[in-house]
């Protein structure tokens, strides 16, 4: 949730081109015969190499045009919450929006559901040395739904818009102190260049669907993009009514694979609740990102399949480490050896989800560190730690938490866990708007409580919660914690140039958080939407994208 108040104060790279990157991954066994196909198709790869490799496989070309034919000329209905702010790219955080923008819009690159980077309107990218410039070259022979056609010009404006102090981007907060004004530019027709305030071995996650708001406009894009919805996607825009739905029909001048729905016809609706009754109901295809109660309800429907994808979302639960009875580690490390982490993601998410680790790294991350043992209730070494600090006999303190999804639930079970070696807890549930409050230290409940539970949603790269929510300096810091050998360790990590030392880096920050237990991360939760039986092709991301080209009715 802090990532909502972002507009009020809110890799593994991919190198070469689609068709090494596909070649590379069916040598090592990454992908099968079905992703194949599909991937191929979604990124625009040419017959003659998918024939070509097809026949390396010993399989037939022709199972290409089979899988892309299924219910040509279909409608999808998709069923979403209502978008409570207009449909501009620039400013748009809610999920509502996003999906809006999936349909039409598209990003240099993709993050998708195995959290990995995948081209597309960018073929692929590269750092220099020291990764403070990034190459990114362009796809040829794409269009905006204008039949204006796309150039590096458009790249270098819209970034130029995202990172401009005075056009209220949502972006800001996510590029703010990497890529400032004047630091995108044009290589050629082809090719653009990002030149960095600083090193980041990650970046094309920050230019990616990750950064929602990052969809490429045309260069004199000058806003009201509701109008016309005019960018680059599978589908342009035929009707949008604000508050009630919107129509697109198939662009069939896309320069990838054509959709395979002639159309999708979105209804929106007021709450989650009749969204998921509509599906039910058989009144529309797809649901848009349910939240995790309604999609365990979901689950048991023998009409619905239910799609998940692995996120960073949790719910973190702070310490206060600057002062008070949680300034002695021991005491945060007892703490955390209560809880049931098995049992809580069960309990709260379904089962659907991973454990943590008490960092934000989650194990979807392909640069996290999973050598570290996972932390697993232990009654009595957390009696052991709470009598070494003096506090065999246990204390009071008071949880604050925010009235937000099984949050309050969370709550109760911290409560009863930690009963167990003489924590004394009283829970203090606040709606958001007052726990949140002015989310400056000394004007939140969520900032200034000497232990707290908060929502944190998805976010392709751990870099704002490692900074914001655990930094010596972060404007999220609610447990106040500080470790200079943790800030090194975070700052290598954004640097490193490669997986590996990521990962090494990872390792070394996820060893700390282990030790000084600032905030617990007992487990991760899924995305999920859902849809009707017998309906493929559905692609959602963490972020809330809803990516229907491939969708066919069985």
């Amino acid at each position: 949730m802090p990532e909502k108040l972002e507009r009020l104060g809110r890799l593994r790279r991919v190198r070469g081109t689609p068709d090494q990157q596909i070649n590379a991954a069916l040598a090592a066994g990454r992908i099968d015969r079905r992703r194949f196909l599909l991937h191929g198709a979604a990124i625009g790869l040419s017959q003659r190499f998918l024939s070509a490799v097809l026949g390396a496989l010993g399989l037939e070309a022709a199972a290409t045009g089979s899988a892309r034919a299924a219910a040509p000329g279909a409608a999808i209905r998709v069923g979403q919450l209502v978008p409570q702010t207009a449909i501009e790219p620039l400013i748009v955080t809610e999920a509502a929006g996003i999906a809006q923008l999936s349909a039409v819009g598209e990003y240099l690159c993709l993050n998708g559901a195995d959290l990995m980077l995948a081209p597309m309107l960018a073929e692929s990218w590269s750092p220099s040395a020291d990764a403070t410039v990034w190459t990114f070259k362009l796809r040829r022979g794409v269009k905006f739904h204008d039949g204006r056609p796309f150039s590096a010009d458009d790249v270098v404006a819209t970034f130029e818009r995202l990172v401009d102090p005075d056009s209220g981007s949502n972006a800001l907060t996510l590029l703010s102190g990497y890529l400032a004004k004047g630091g995108t530019k044009k290589a050629d027709a082809g090719a653009v260049e990002f030149h960095l305030d600083t090193a980041h071995g990650n970046f094309p996650y920050l230019v990616s669907s990750d950064n929602y708001n990052a969809i490429i406009l045309p260069a004199d894009y000058a806003g009201d993009f509701e109008s016309n919805f005019n960018a680059t996607g599978p589908f342009r825009l035929e009707k949008y009514t604000q508050r009630t739905g919107a129509s697109f029909v198939r662009n069939d001048d896309y320069w990838g694979a054509k959709a395979l729905p002639a159309r999708l016809d979105y209804t929106f609706f007021n709450d989650h609740q009749a969204l998921l009754d509509a599906l039910k109901a058989g009144q529309i295809d797809v649901a848009q990102q349910l939240p995790r109660q309604l999609g365990a309800t979901a689950a048991g429907d023998p009409g619905i399949d239910v799609i998940a994808v692995p996120s960073g979302s949790h719910h973190q639960v702070h310490m206060r480490t600057d002062a008070g009875i949680f300034a002695d580690p021991r005491v945060r490390r007892a703490v955390a050896l209560c809880l049931d982490r098995p049992g809580l993601l069960q309990r709260l998410a379904a089962g659907r989800g991973r454990l943590g680790n008490d960092s934000p790294f989650t194990p979807a991350y392909p640069f996290a560190d999973t050598a570290a043992p996972q932390r697993q209730r232990d009654v009595a070494q957390a009696k052991e730690l709470m009598a070494a600090a003096g506090l065999g006999n246990g204390f009071d303190v008071k949880l604050t938490v925010e009235k937000f999804l099984e949050i309050p639930d969370y709550a109760l079970a911290v409560q009863a866990a930690v009963k167990e070696i003489g924590i004394r807890v009283t829970i203090d549930v606040l709606e958001q708007g007052a726990y949140y409050a002015d989310g400056v230290f000394g004007k939140s409940p969520w900032l200034d409580s000497p232990f707290g539970i908060s929502d944190f949603e998805h976010r392709g790269l751990p870099n704002t919660a490692l900074t914001a929510s655990l930094g010596s300096v972060g404007a999220w810091n609610a447990a106040r914690y500080k470790n200079p050998s943790f800030d090194r360790a975070v700052a290598a990590f954004i640097a490193a140039p490669d997986v590996e030392a990521q990962r090494q880096a990872a390792g070394e920050v996820e060893n700390i958080l282990l030790a000084d237990t600032p905030v617990i991360f007992a487990y991760f939760h899924d995305v999920l939407a859902a849809s009707r039986k017998g309906i493929s092709g559905i692609k959602t991301t963490a972020m809330g994208h809803l990516l229907l080209a491939g969708a066919a009715l069985g």
